[in-house]
């Protein structure tokens, strides 16, 4: 049961800040951030397939996977005091590409003893148009 959703606000804010060091590793290559930022269980659902917290740190080995980013239209849903579902559209261009693409994202917040992770996201591709 949903306790709230919110759409804007400080607390709307205060999730897409996390949400964007997560996108700000992914832009810097920098798996250490990447990692400080999911839950040792984190699950991603991709449309390239599942992905844990090990591949999701792996795909920065070689540097930065994105090149430029942009998140809107986000929403939270409050789950309980301790998990919120933050979910929002991402336009972003891949690292080397000069080609936007666009997703829909959802991603589970948890919090617990190092404070709110990610634990679990799942990317749905937008068809461009």
């Amino acid at each position: 049961m949903t306790i709230e959703i919110l759409t804007d606000g400080p607390r709307l804010a205060e999730f897409l800040a996390l949400e964007t060091k997560v996108w700000e590793a992914l832009a810097a290559g920098d798996p250490a951030a990447d990692a400080r930022m999911l839950t040792e269980d984190f699950l991603g659902v991709y449309p390239s397939g599942f992905s844990d917290k090990a591949g999701h740190c792996a795909q920065l080995q070689n540097g930065p996977v994105m090149a430029d980013y942009r998140l809107s239209d986000a929403q939270l849903r409050v789950l309980t005091p301790e998990a919120v579902l933050l979910s929002y559209r991402a336009a972003y261009r891949p690292a080397g590409s000069g080609d936007w693409k666009q997703m829909l994202i959802s991603s589970l917040w948890e919090k617990d003893e190092h404070g709110w992770r990610n634990s679990f996201s799942q990317d749905t591709p937008e068809p461009a148009g």
